[in-house]
């Protein structure tokens, strides 16, 4: 579920759900496509969110390989666990978790407005025994951060009693552990003689795993100044802040709580320095508003309400403009040249191109080439003599192939000039998948016992140039700043985004259709209407015919799903703000096949409706995603700069 089917499509069908009701629905799916033998590929094929050094960190001993980790709130009853892992997220928060089970009738809300989640009982959840029976079925990918919470009204030696038990039970699952003790507690003397026996007795586990102190988010910043002064907080590895607040209406997460948590990593920060590692929890709805928080202060985020508003794209956007953020000071490497391996695509796809064109031309001509006539003992002649509409239908074949190859080496082009050579990982895994289709889509051509030699010799000229461009490491998650907030150009996007993800998986059904089709039946019921010859007719007359005509079909079967899998990869993938490249590449890769097959069929008089309803189909999509990812591809996001404005507790957008 990732954010272009999110935005426009399951979020106003979810927001039209109770909220508990959509939140289990979700998580639900989300919890048994992880569990499926391929689940977790196609989570992090919908995402491609991958890892880089400079995002690592660690909390105390505990490896973090994203700074981004997730509220216990969204996913209390653990139930997608495994499947979450794979969306960016570097840890987990597991909780409020107490021994007993903290049942809570009333309704979970949402305040679209406000963007806020109201919770009639923050602490609501399935008790520690419960929690860890479940944990271990859906097992643990990422490190558990288990937020130990005591009964209500408990006493300070109650309070001390629970939490102890609480980690002994977690403990072969926890990671580190979150103390939420603060709020019940009568006086400061009192919470720090209960903090320093609680510090005191995980010392003793001898467990070497981080312990922080909860910070409440409305606690009264004179409260959380007393206790920051105190010499004892200094043995906790460090603070989370909370993210919920105390209302009329219930506890309330949502995207307020930015301010608030702002104020608390400032008070941190002021008493404790940059020893104490922070967490922030609260108000991160988009990447702008981590930035704020890190800037402040915090060193790790943890989402809540902004995954539910913004969507599950939002911690791959934070990770990213946290990388790009953290890369700005390091000096970037010199330019590889054109021989090092992009350039070699950038000729491949120029290869593809003169290919593609030379068959255009042979195609509105002479149609078949001297071999193929030879191939079949007849001269074209012969054939339009006897089946008058056989030559211009297979001209049509070929023209729409041809408009294919010209398409590919346009996709490839771009591609290596503005993504390979960069080393972008997203780049070289869609050319990698794209040109290994596209030439094991040679092979069909041999389905019907045709062998063309004129494609054989343009893939054995290509191939060394394909391997060549495949030394590239590969190894860059992100080039250029990344986009900062969700505005309408954003919001557009998602939809345009969602356009070209279905036209490229529209055109990878219809390559596999045709390329089975090809090697199979050949014909459609629409073309042999038009043909008006049966096929036993055609293998009766020239029994080679059919597997002339079978060879060109698998051919642009196989061309059009190596060009379905960059066009896919790139919309899947590569839709960052400001890449106007992406939106040329879109624009100009699809002329020449949309050209090429409307053309064509307009030119021979094929002109079933039914026949071209899918073309139709994808060409509405095509006009209707460069429409609206125009404003977000063209528009610059360095015109989108931000600093704190700690005296405000915000922060202060400028447009440059």
């Amino acid at each position: 579920m990732p954010d272009w089917s999110y935005r426009t499509i399951f979020r106003p069908l979810l927001f039209n759900l109770p909220a508990e009701l959509s939140r289990d629905l979700t998580l639900q799916t989300f919890g048994l496509l992880g569990k499926l033998p391929f689940g977790s590929f196609i989570i992090r094929t919908m995402g491609h969110m991958e890892m880089s050094p400079i995002l690592q960190g660690k909390l105390d001993n505990v490896h973090i390989k994203y700074p981004v980790g997730l509220s216990g709130g969204i996913d209390p009853h653990v139930k997608a666990h495994k499947a979450i892992s794979d969306i960016g997220f570097g840890f987990m928060e597991v909780g409020p978790v107490t021994l007993n089970k903290i049942n809570c009738e009333q309704p979970i809300l949402r305040d679209k407005e406000k963007e806020a989640i109201i919770y009639p009982d923050s602490y609501a959840n399935d008790g520690a025994d419960k929690i860890l029976e479940r944990l271990k079925a859906e097992g643990a990918k990422l490190p558990l951060m288990f937020r130990l919470r005591h009964s209500s009204g408990s006493n300070s030696k109650e309070v001390f009693e629970e939490i102890c038990t609480l980690s002994e039970k977690v403990s072969g699952y926890a990671s580190g552990y979150y103390l939420d003790i603060l709020d019940d507690l009568s006086s400061i003397d009192e919470t720090i003689k209960l903090c320093r026996r609680l510090i005191h007795f995980f010392r003793s586990r001898q467990e070497k795993k981080p312990v922080l102190l909860y910070i409440p988010l409305d606690l009264p910043s004179y409260e959380l100044t007393a206790l920051l002064q105190s010499n004892l907080l200094k043995s906790f590895s460090g603070f989370v802040i909370g993210d919920s607040i105390q209302t009329s209406r219930g506890q309330e997460v949502g995207k307020s709580g930015k301010n608030f948590s702002i104020e608390k990593i400032a008070v941190i920060r002021k008493h404790c320095g940059k020893e104490k590692t922070i967490i922030a929890s609260s108000g991160v709805h988009e990447p702008l508003d981590a930035l704020d928080l890190i800037e402040t202060g915090a060193d790790f985020i943890q989402l809540h309400s902004g995954l539910v508003y913004s969507g599950p794209g939002l911690p791959k956007r934070v990770n990213e403009a946290i990388l790009y953020d953290r890369s700005r000071s390091i000096e970037p490497e010199a330019a590889p040249s054109f021989w090092r391996y992009w350039g070699w695509m950038c000729l491949l796809g120029i290869g593809m191109i003169v290919g593609g064109v030379i068959a255009w031309v042979i195609a509105l001509t002479s149609v078949l080439l001297p071999y193929d006539e030879d191939f079949l003992g007849m001269k074209s002649d012969e054939i339009r003599d006897i089946f008058p509409q056989l030559i211009a239908f297979m001209s049509h074949d070929r023209i729409t192939l041809a408009g294919t190859m010209i398409s590919i080496g346009i996709l490839y082009f771009l591609l290596g000039r503005f993504g390979l050579k960069y080393e972008i990982h997203w780049v070289k895994t869609a050319l990698l998948g794209s040109g290994i289709v596209g030439f094991i889509s040679f092979f069909l051509y041999l389905g019907y016992g045709y062998f063309d030699p004129l494609h054989a010799l343009a893939a054995v000229l290509l191939l060394p140039m394909f391997v060549l461009a495949m030394r590239s490491k590969g190894n860059q998650t992100l080039e250029g700043q990344p986009n900062l907030v969700n505005d309408r150009n954003w919001l557009l996007a998602q939809w345009g985004q969602f356009m070209f993800v279905i036209l490229g998986i529209a055109f990878a059904i219809g390559g596999l259709t045709i390329s089975y089709v090809g090697i199979t039946d050949v014909f459609v019921k629409e073309d042999l209407c038009y043909l008006q010859i049966p096929p036993e007719t055609l293998i009766k007359t020239n029994e080679r015919l059919l597997s002339l005509i079978a060879h060109d079909r698998a051919g642009f079967g196989g061309a059009l799903l190596s060009n379905s899998i960059a066009l896919l990869a790139t919309a899947l993938w590569g839709i960052q703000q400001g890449k106007r490249w992406i939106w040329w590449m879109f624009l100009l890769g699809g002329l020449p096949g949309f050209f090429g097959a409307f053309s064509v069929h307009w030119m021979i008089g094929y002109n079933d409706f039914i026949h071209l309803l899918p073309a139709y189909f994808a060409l509405a999509l095509y006009a209707a995603g460069l429409v609206l990812l125009y404003p977000y591809l063209m528009s610059d996001p360095k015109n989108i700069k931000y600093k704190s404005s700690l005296h405000r507790g915000g922060n202060i957008l400028r447009r440059a």
